[in-house]
């Protein structure tokens, strides 16, 4: 039987559009009943929390941490992560994904395949990045993405982060698929922006998946669906 207050490390596929705190929330929702839940002939909360989030319009590998297994999110965050997706070349939007409407377009006519082979190699190994301003990122006490919505601006600081491999993996322009394994911390979107730039011209991200988490892959993660059927066994 499983013990949801001992500690459960559940993989989760989350599903499109969702956020990682509604995973959160629907599983904390399922659990409650659970007999482990009980002590003392009383009916505890459940703990529960992810490690790492997943954009809305991210799917994939999601870690879920209950119980006493909620002090190693940090341990599992910390991990390198692998993702797979999408690029438009071409067109950029304010949040760097298809989140927000295009807000201009730039010439691709210059692009070769080998041009978009050659520039990944610029990103591989330690860089500095820029966070999205849609982001959950903190300002001054205030998240990126409320200053955002908000239509104000703000300065964020890049930061260091490693990408340790960038394999595109088709072209067939304006999209361009790939792979990536990169530290804690990357920001697939801003690659996204980033690598259209450096082919002078434009991107945003329009499709990603998490694939792995450290040793720890979406093919061994369930859907929320069989979660639920499973849950209380």
């Amino acid at each position: 039987m499983k013990d949801y207050r001992a500690g459960e490390v559940i993989l989760i596929n989350k599903p499109y559009t969702w956020t990682s705190f509604q995973v959160v929330n629907k599983m904390k929702y399922i659990i409650k009943p659970h007999p482990s839940l009980i002590l003392d002939d009383k009916r505890v909360q459940p703990k529960i929390g992810h490690a790492g989030t997943l954009d809305p319009l991210a799917t994939g590998l999601l870690i879920v941490c209950t119980g006493k297994q909620t002090k190693n999110i940090e341990k599992y965050q910390a991990q390198e992560k692998e993702y797979t997706g999408t690029f438009y070349i071409g067109a950029t939007t304010p949040c760097y994904d298809k989140e927000k409407e295009i807000d201009a377009y730039f010439p691709t006519e210059h692009i070769t395949n080998q041009l978009i082979l050659d520039t990944t190699k610029l990103f591989i190994g330690v860089i500095q990045q820029t966070p999205p301003l849609f982001s959950a990122i903190k300002i001054n006490g205030k998240r990126a993405y409320d200053i955002a919505r908000a239509g104000e601006t703000a300065e964020i600081k890049s930061k260091e982060i490693t990408i340790l491999e960038f394999e595109i993996t088709r072209i067939a322009l304006p999209e361009v698929d790939f792979r990536v394994v990169c530290s804690k911390g990357t920001y697939i979107r801003s690659l996204a922006r980033d690598f259209g730039l450096e082919l002078n011209s434009g991107g945003h991200l329009t499709a990603l998946c998490r694939t792995r988490i450290g040793d720890y892959k979406l093919s061994d993660a369930m859907s929320l669906e069989d979660f639920e059927k499973t849950a209380l066994l």
